[in-house]
């Protein structure tokens, strides 16, 4: 069987603030396989982001980094800076959030692109030139020539995604983290960029971390879903099965707050009820309980572990969904 690319083991995330400790991340597990792509989902706050930047050593200095995060074998956790440079782009890249924020307004795109190839290459100003209009006419940007001297004003929305894809292929990465890639973008050009990944997945042979809030994204691009909840894993799967067969409450409340299109105008959204739990005060047990419909005295006293339940189907719940139905079916059977 081959090593996965990238591992995660039991990691957690500290911050000290006002005198409490948040916890971020708790106990987070899972592995992330060479040309397959993993989602990680769920509402802000829930950790998903906060992982990335721990995977890259990205954290300020007030966060606490425990457990395990080994990279073909490579233990990152307490690596030194300068050899977690040495992988930092090489090996492991990241597409922030906002491209708008990222990318530098006063230096035109083509600068910015070359920059990143000459941290990771030691090539020269022509080469460097060079490889920046191939990035960029492999990330399809259009007109790459002419858009190599414009600045992000200039770019759309998506174009300006399409540079920041590049800027992280300048090292030619194993691993590349998506961190909400298509946010604040039309739903066209959303399916543009995760086409776009896809197929610069296929073609390089990465493995490809999404984090998102968007379900549907996930169904429709990712081979595994874990979904996240108050810094933990409560579900994963492989993607047909999670969506086919969800079994954690919380799961189920994230898909049905999914507009629909066959429901008639101005219908009223489903929203998950209750507020997300406050980090620095968790109380003992399972911390959906407080916005769980499925709630018990179990779930508020003692906080259920991740264990697979089903072949490749994992779950932190005492009560989850959809158990009875498929009793129902084998009895049927």
């Amino acid at each position: 069987m081959t090593a996965p690319l990238l591992e995660l083991d039991d990691l957690r995330v500290d911050f000290r603030q006002s005198g409490h400790v948040v916890r971020a991340v708790d106990g987070l597990s899972y592995q992330a396989d060479k040309a397959r792509t993993l989602a990680l989902i769920g509402e802000s706050g829930s950790g998903k982001t906060v992982s990335a930047r721990a995977i890259m050593a990205l954290l300020p200095d007030t966060a606490r980094v425990t457990g395990s995060i080994r990279y073909e074998g490579t233990e990152l956790v307490g690596l030194s800076e300068r050899r977690m440079r040495a992988l930092r782009g090489n090996q492991i890249a990241m597409v922030f959030q906002d491209p708008a924020r990222s990318l530098n307004p006063t230096l035109r795109i083509g600068a910015q692109i070359t920059e990143a190839i000459h941290i990771h290459r030691q090539v020269s100003k022509a080469e460097a030139h060079d490889r920046a209009v191939e990035l960029m006419e492999l990330v399809r940007l259009p007109a790459a020539r002419e858009r190599f001297r414009q600045y992000p004003h200039q770019l759309s929305g998506g174009m300006r995604q399409r540079v920041m894809i590049a800027i992280a292929l300048a090292g030619d990465p194993r691993l590349l983290i998506a961190d909400e890639a298509t946010t604040a973008l039309d739903v066209t050009t959303q399916a543009q960029i995760m086409e776009l990944l896809r197929d610069l997945q296929e073609r390089l042979g990465m493995a490809l971390i999404m984090i998102s809030h968007d379900l549907g994204l996930a169904a429709s691009y990712a081979d595994e879903v874990l979904v996240m909840y108050a810094g933990r894993a409560v579900e994963r799967a492989a993607t047909q099965t999670l969506f086919g067969h969800v079994r954690m409450p919380y799961t189920r409340a994230l898909l049905g707050a999914i507009p629909r299109l066959e429901n008639a105008p101005h219908t009223t959204l489903a929203a998950v009820p209750g507020q997300p739990p406050d980090l620095a005060t968790q109380p003992p047990g399972c911390p959906f309980a407080p916005r769980c419909p499925e709630v018990t005295d179990k779930c508020r006293e003692t906080a259920p572990p991740l264990a697979e339940q089903e072949p490749g189907h994992l779950w932190a719940c005492w009560h989850p969904c959809g158990l009875e139905d498929s009793a129902a079916e084998e009895v049927a059977v």
